[in-house]
This record gives C-alpha cells, structure tokens and sequence, in this order.
C-alpha cells in the first residue's frame, strides 16, 4: 500500500472563531465547519461521547489543510500553547508566503507576536516564528530564489 496525501493537521483550540479569522488572514480559505458528535466519533478518538466543533481550513493550493477544533466535551486535559520551540510532539506548522514581513503586519492585527527575530538564510529563505491566538505556533518562510 501507497501513502497517497497528508489530509489535514489538526489543532485543538478554545476560540474557533479567533483560529479561522487568523487563518484566513494567513491565506487559508473556510472550506466548511461542523459539529462532531456520537458514537462514531468516540470509537474514532477514544474520546467516548464527545462534542466537538470544527472547522476544515484549506491552504490556496488546495493541497493541504488544517482542522481546527473546539471540544465542547469531554474538556481538553493538556495545554502546549506556551511550549518552547524544541518541546517534544507536534509543535508548529510552517507556511511559504509572499512575503514575510507584510504577512506577519497583517497577522499582527490579529494578535500575533514574533518569537525571535525575522532572519534570512543564505540567499534561500527569510524565516520567523510567530505565536498567533492562544499561543498557536506557526513558522513563515519567504523563498528567495538563490541558493539553497
């Protein structure tokens, strides 16, 4: 058997609307939201009854995705929103954007802080890390065209 695609990553979050707003300022479109209840669900996650709003984010490409998620029930047990960038798991996602200081003015309207510095590798890439509504963790990297 064949990987075909990475579908979607998902993000767990207290403010759902606040997570589609930042993303769409990203660039991300509202592909659609809905609520997940029932059985089903339950023997999917392991989570047993549980009731939970998301919403399906796709990047302009239509290739990739993100499913942010809202738990209504059961509440979540674990909060990684402060963690370092060289905590262990999942931590970030990283996007290519145009430009990296217009997208971060922009996101910055929507709370959104750098971690470090704005920096360029080489003639490659310009780079950041940027921490957007509760403390989501997203990198930015502008292609430069020269050498990688």
């Amino acid at each position: 058997m064949t990987l075909k695609r990475m579908d979607n990553v998902g993000i767990v979050v207290e403010d759902l609307g606040g997570a589609i707003d930042f993303f769409r300022e990203l660039g991300l479109e509202l592909e659609g939201r809905a609520t997940i209840e029932g059985e089903w669900a339950g023997r999917v996650t392991g989570l047993g009854d549980q009731h939970v709003e998301i919403a399906m984010m796709r990047t302009p490409d239509g290739h990739s995705r993100l499913e942010l998620s809202r738990f209504l029930a059961p509440p979540v047990v674990a909060d990684h929103r402060n963690a370092p960038v060289n905590a262990l798991g999942y931590l970030r996602v990283m996007f290519t954007v145009d430009d990296v200081d217009e997208t971060f003015e922009r996101l910055r309207t929507h709370g959104a802080q750098l971690v470090g510095e704005i920096v360029q590798y080489k003639e490659a890439y310009r780079l950041c890390y940027v921490r957007g509504p509760e403390g989501l963790l997203i990198g930015l990297a502008q292609e430069l065209g020269g050498e990688q």
